[in-house]
């Protein structure tokens, strides 16, 4: 590997000299003197691409990563130039290429720096593989932070770190680990309150470079490929994380079982032990939406085979599961085995559709079920014949979600633990080695076991989770951090993780909830638990190595906790559900880091315990053992305590008691909370009434609630409901406001308005412009409610 040193110090190559430019619509297209090119398009007002070539001559214009349908067009494009440069300038930044040696340097309107090259692009040709290593280099500003990069488990902040993007089996990786099961090779730099993002959309092995070799220099390179990145302009980390979002695609909806509770071990077998797990569930009254099954209920590991000894009517087993609740979710790897009897290996074989070395065998390999072949997913033929695989296991035997592990890929003891890098790959007609296609084999595997489940489970929603994953691979399918471990540190990393997966567009993740690896405590197991439940992915997981790891598993005291917090989390679904459409229409991240929240709060910037679960509610959960409380940053405005409903002040590091049945909770002052009542599963109750909880704001604050079916696609045809409530706070006087647009009619009748903060004693009040009184609203003074019509258009309060 060329290391970052000898790509800047070992005579490696610059371009020289501009020897003409043609701007033609959306692209300006540059030519050095030493035949290096340059083609920046402008894509948005705020987002421009870069492509480099050493030779003339572009490579195919393909990527897996890009949305086909993402928004694109300007509102203005001016092309100047003076003696040293040529001046881009579109609504959002200008952008100036230096003639002598086309160097780029970015800047807003009025003239301050974004991001400036420092020795910009440069390359060195590989002897061994052919092409070239490509690098660029950016100077960085004092005080300039970043973050983003995926799966990373590191400081949040990437001031300071060089990390390479290779997708990689880690069982039980620790802190620091350079490589990891994703490879999302952008990330947002911050400096002066100006933010901006860079994409660089290669899909050879990366590495980045934030400040680590040099304090000033940031640089992203790439072992083989073309230079082509993105740079997208905020000012703000909102927009230029919905403008990537936009660019790589976004998913749909899931159904809303898939945000429950999950529950899962490596392994649940046979059929009784299944049962037996989900009856406990219910005979403790423990919230759960589904169970997993991993590899052990396969005929000897073969993908799409069952077990007959262990589960001898898997139909009638799902149903009976269904029946009671429980949504089954089952395992697939991508390994098939070498067996000539086995039907989804005969028919590959036939087909052609496994992987090759270049020399013309195919790739063979040891996974669970032994020596293996393994489908080239970059092959939209073998995709199609891949997806169509699913027809029995959910058209037929009603499985509701599946779960593609070790699709790194990952192999068994060879070197690298992956394919041999001479495999090729058909890569949807632009025919490559394992190289390029590594890190996307499984982004391309979870999208056709994404168009398989779709097809069988249609009219209802796909629900697909991967491990391994390439920038895109949102649209295809929700994700977890891999094989980590029952340690405190893996806490941290579980909380830190999760918000750098949301900051790079890909919300829909968690982790395994008390570590897949080793055995947790039950205090570790129920600080865990506590995170997860405010994780969009919620599932407890472990290594069947290392005991048991269900909720009564650790005593009745941590069942009694655990309990609570899950119920929490079923009271909120119709708050993260509404978090989750923002995420699908506009991009917006799921969970959101202080930094994004406040950037121009310089403290910010260094803070990763804490984050905000939607739009409204601040969560820091404790992450040490033997303690009573912890300090926590508040970021600024007023926030009430979700336990206590007292108000503080933030802009401020505070202490904060958290004893064992406590995670620190805060909600927004002037939110409005919809909470349905306690369920055991999605949709067991048919709803009549659900809360509003309503947190008293002087002021003004606007907040949604997004609903529909919970499944299905009828969404699509404007049959949802989206309320937005405007309250409007005043010393003596409470007015909130409600629109609603959408088809949809919700099944319950009425709101129960829960009020929190209220500084006054209500002594009027008008309901739809009519004056009536706390008796005719029901109102509660023990609770401070009252009940109202969900189709309400405005109520006043008033002391």
């Amino acid at each position: 590997m060329i290391t970052n040193t000898e790509l800047e110090h070992k005579g490696n190559l610059y371009p020289t000299g501009l020897i003409s430019y043609e701007h033609d619509q959306d692209s300006i297209n540059f030519i050095t003197k030493n035949g290096v090119r340059l083609q920046l398009t402008i894509l948005r007002d705020n987002m421009i691409r870069f492509r480099y070539t050493t030779n003339g001559i572009f490579e195919d214009d393909f990527s897996y990563a890009v949305d086909e349908d993402h928004p694109h067009g300007f509102n203005q494009l001016k092309v100047e130039e003076d003696q040293t440069h040529i001046i881009i300038t579109t609504e959002k930044f200008i952008c100036k290429v230096a003639r002598d040696d086309i160097r780029v340097g970015m800047y807003t309107l009025e003239g301050k720096p974004i991001v400036e090259d420092e020795l910009g692009f440069h390359w060195e040709e590989s002897f061994e593989f052919g092409g070239n290593f490509v690098k660029m280099s950016k100077a960085s500003r004092d005080q300039e932070n970043f973050f983003g990069l995926g799966d990373k488990p590191t400081n949040f902040n990437l001031k300071g770190k060089r990390l390479s993007l290779w997708n990689t089996d880690q069982y039980a990786y620790g802190k620091d680990t350079v490589e990891l099961y994703k490879a999302v090779p952008f990330y947002m730099g911050l400096h002066n309150n100006l933010s901006y993002g860079i994409f660089f959309d290669n899909t050879f092995k990366t590495h980045f470079d934030f400040c680590h070799e040099r304090r000033n220099v940031t640089s992203f390179w790439a072992d083989g490929g073309e230079m082509n990145y993105y740079f997208i302009y905020g000012p703000q980390m909102s927009d230029v994380l919905t403008t990537y979002t936009d660019l790589t695609g976004k998913p749909e909806l899931p159904p809303m079982w898939a945000l429950g509770f999950h529950q899962c071990k490596w392994s649940y077998y046979p059929e009784s032990k299944v049962k037996e797990i989900a009856s406990k569930f219910r005979e403790l009254n423990f919230p759960c939406d589904a169970i997993y099954l991993d590899i052990d209920y396969m005929d000897g590991f073969r993908c799409f085979t069952w077990n007959k000894e262990y589960f001898p009517d898997p139909k009638r087993m799902v149903k009976e599961l269904e029946e009671d609740g429980f949504k089954t979710v089952a395992i697939i790897d991508p390994g098939i085995k070498i067996d000539l009897n086995y039907s989804v290996f005969k028919e590959a074989l036939e087909n052609d559709y496994f992987c090759r070395r270049a020399d013309g065998p195919y790739m063979r390999g040891k996974v669970w079920p032994g020596e293996c072949y393994f489908p080239d997913f970059t092959n939209p033929e073998v995709r199609e014949w891949w997806s169509g695989l699913y027809r029995e296991l959910i058209g037929d035997i009603g499985v509701k979600g599946i779960w593609n592990d070790m699709n790194e890929p990952a192999v068994m003891e060879v070197p690298g633990k992956t394919f041999p890098l001479d495999v090729r790959h058909e890569y949807d007609g632009n025919r490559c080695s394992h190289r390029k296609a590594h890190n996307i084999y499984g982004m391309q595997m979870a999208r056709s076991t994404y168009e398989g489940v779709k097809k069988f489970n249609f009219p209802k929603r796909p629900f697909i989770i991967t491990r391994a994953n390439y920038s895109g691979g949102q649209r295809y399918t929700s994700t977890w951090t891999g094989d980590n471990i029952a340690t405190w540190e893996h806490l941290w990393l579980a909380n830190v993780q999760i918000q750098r997966l949301c900051m790079s567009g890909m919300s829909f993740a968690g982790s395994d909830i008390g570590g897949f690896a080793e055995q947790p405590s039950g205090e570790l197991y129920t600080r865990w638990l506590q995170l997860g439940i405010f994780h969009p992915f919620c599932r407890v997981h472990s290594s069947g190595d290392h005991g048991e790891q269900e909720p009564w598993f650790f005593g009745e005291e941590v069942l009694e906790i655990t309990r609570k917090y899950v119920e929490l989390r079923y009271q909120l679904l119709p708050y993260l559900y509404t978090a989750f459409y923002k995420y699908v229409q506009e991009g917006m991240p799921i969970l959101k880091p202080l930094v994004y929240f406040d950037q121009e709060d310089v403290q910010t910037h260094y803070r990763s315990d804490e984050f905000i679960f939607g739009n409204k509610i601040l969560v820091c959960p404790v992450q040490e053992p033997n303690v009573q409380g912890r300090r926590m940053y508040i970021p600024r405005g007023k926030w009430y305590n979700f336990w206590n409903d007292k108000l503080i002040t933030g802009g401020r590091e505070m202490y904060i008691d958290a004893p064992l049945d406590i995670i620190p909770i805060f909600i927004k002052e002037g939110a409005l909370i919809p909470k349905y009542p306690v369920q055991q599963y999605v949709d067991e109750k048919k709803l009549e009434q659900i809360n509003l909880d309503l947190y008293y704001k002087l002021g003004k604050e606007t907040s949604d609630f997004y609903e529909d079916a919970h499944d299905g696609y009828e969404y699509r045809q404007n049959v949802y409901s989206l309320r937005t409530f405007k309250l409007t706070g005043k010393e003596d006087e409470v007015i909130l406001q409600q629109h609603k647009s959408g088809k949809y009619s919700a099944p319950y009748s009425t709101f129960k308005l829960k009020l929190h903060g209220i500084p006054f004693e209500i002594k009027r009040v008008f309901y739809e412009n009519e004056e009536v009184t706390l008796e005719d609203l029901q109102y509660n003074a023990e609770e401070n409610s009252m009940i109202i019509d969900k189709d309400f258009s405005e109520l006043h309060l008033v002391g």
